[in-house]
């Protein structure tokens, strides 16, 4: 069996209330050695930290406040939030970002708490896990201010094309790639395409953006082998060499033994 691991999956969301227990032994019978879970905000923190303890040895906790979460009191949330890395048990800094999907009004704040958690990362010598929607290019505008700072992470759910693409490994950043890149007309495609396999890195996003053929269900961390199948195929290879060379990006970034 080939080792995988998801680096991005909310399997502490309410979507799993019924199953959880069940979701992660099935992920973990599929291969899915580690599933790396990043939080959203104060409220998800307990449930998520719970199932890290249940599974300690396969579901490895991240921190950060989703820019979705940004409002008018983002920084003393942040406050709060920050300690938890001082406990060192985080893998990660994330999921932060921008997010202009829904509306721009809190974009000012989504900017400072992003730059903020970008700050974490090079303390703490965490990686960043970067959520981007609508927004590609005001991430590249924020980063820039850090280059050469060895900065590391990845772009979760990578939604750019392949210039764009270029421009974030270049920088030193991973590529997430999930579900999307089994849609047809995904741009996800044409970039895992175009991109070397030493920048690629398997995650799920679950329950969000299942692979086909489960578009419309609830995703799960045992779909990984689905999207690194995907991945095979368009880069012209075997899932074995895909399983092994993105579980080896994911344990050297995320500093996974």
């Amino acid at each position: 069996m080939f080792r995988y691991i998801d680096t991005h999956t909310h399997l502490y969301l309410e979507q799993f209330d019924k199953d959880r227990n069940s979701v992660v032994e099935n992920a973990v019978q599929a291969g899915v050695e580690y599933m790396l879970l990043p939080n959203v905000d104060e409220e998800t923190i307990q449930p998520m930290m719970d199932l890290c303890m249940a599974f300690p040895a396969n579901c490895k906790p991240m921190m950060a406040l989703h820019p979705t979460s940004v409002k008018e009191d983002f920084e003393e949330v942040l406050a709060r939030i920050k300690p938890w890395f001082e406990k060192g048990t985080m893998c990660a800094v994330g999921e932060a970002g921008i997010d202009l999907y829904w509306d721009r009004t809190f974009f000012h704040q989504q900017v400072q708490a992003f730059k903020t958690q970008i700050e974490w990362a090079l303390e703490f010598n965490l990686p960043l896990v970067i959520h981007s929607r609508n927004s590609v290019e005001e991430i590249m505008e924020v980063l820039e201010a850090y280059r050469g700072r060895r900065l590391k992470g990845v772009m979760h759910c990578f939604p750019g094309n392949v210039k764009q693409a270029r421009w974030f490994t270049e920088f030193g950043f991973m590529l997430g790639i999930g579900g999307v890149v089994t849609y047809k007309k995904s741009m996800m495609a044409k970039v895992v395409k175009e991109t070397d396999a030493r920048y690629l890195i398997l995650e799920t996003d679950a329950p969000y953006l299942p692979p086909v053929p489960y578009r419309g269900k609830r995703n799960e961390s045992s779909y990984i082998p689905i999207i690194a199948q995907k991945v095979a195929e368009l880069k012209s290879t075997d899932v074995e060499s895909i399983a092994s060379i993105t579980t080896e990006n994911a344990k050297k970034l995320f500093q996974l033994s």
